[in-house]
């Protein structure tokens, strides 16, 4: 089991890997091998990105992951067609009892011999979507904490890449909304509170500490720990 300081270690030492990082396919590729290293229960992932329609994997940790997102497209269904609607981590516990998408799921835990699966949306603007899908093994199924793990990887990874201003030659800058989401979810799990009162709290937090309220959110992403506001 990893304790608390060696992920956020872990993480930080990714954070100044992905900004050392200067080529976009050589920074996706390892956000992906990132997240079966630091996922516990994660052992395929990918980056796919949704461009009016058109679905391209841009890295993959192996073919196993490729193959799963593609069966979505092929199949017409899947969290990686509804991440950018539900603008959270989509998560399939199971495979083998999954409902919301039945022929997809029964073919990836048949043909590929996954478990279990979590997509989550990177960015998004009016045309596109990116999102990292994570899978496990058959017989495994991702918990709380791989979720949370997902989210703050999925996280760094928005950060970099609205930093570099452009994804696969798009010149598609990250929607923070993402990430203020996030935190507003941390805080709503944490302190039972509603999503308006969340955000008068991460404003708070901003007015008082005088920063940006993007910079709060990705640190209470990043740290999943709360700022006095």
């Amino acid at each position: 089991m990893t304790s608390t300081n060696q992920r956020m270690g872990e993480f930080s030492r990714l954070a100044q890997d992905l900004a050392a990082t200067e080529d976009e396919t050589a920074r996706l590729q390892l956000a992906v091998d990132s997240a079966v290293l630091l996922v516990e229960r994660c052992a395929h992932a990918c980056i796919s990105i949704n461009e009016k329609g058109r679905n391209v994997i841009r890295v993959g940790s192996d073919d196993v992951a490729r193959r799963a997102n593609e069966l979505q497209y092929e199949v017409g269904e899947g969290p990686c067609l509804d991440v950018r609607r539900e603008q959270v981590a989509l998560v399939c516990a199971d495979l083998a009892t999954e409902r919301r998408y039945p022929s997809w799921a029964r073919r990836a835990a048949a043909d590929l011999e996954v478990g279990s699966m979590m997509s989550l949306l990177v960015y998004t603007d009016d045309d596109a979507y990116g999102c990292l899908s994570l899978y496990a093994d058959r017989g495994v199924r991702f918990d709380a904490d791989d979720v949370a793990v997902g989210e703050t990887l999925a996280a760094h990874l928005a950060v970099t890449l609205a930093a570099g201003r452009e994804i696969h030659g798009l010149g598609l800058a990250l929607n923070s909304r993402l990430v203020i989401g996030r935190a507003e979810g941390i805080l709503m799990e944490r302190l039972g509170i509603s999503e308006d009162q969340a955000l008068d709290y991460l404003r708070r937090v901003s007015s008082h500490t005088n920063r940006k309220l993007v910079a709060v959110c990705e640190e209470i992403v990043r740290t999943r720990e709360l700022p006095e506001a």
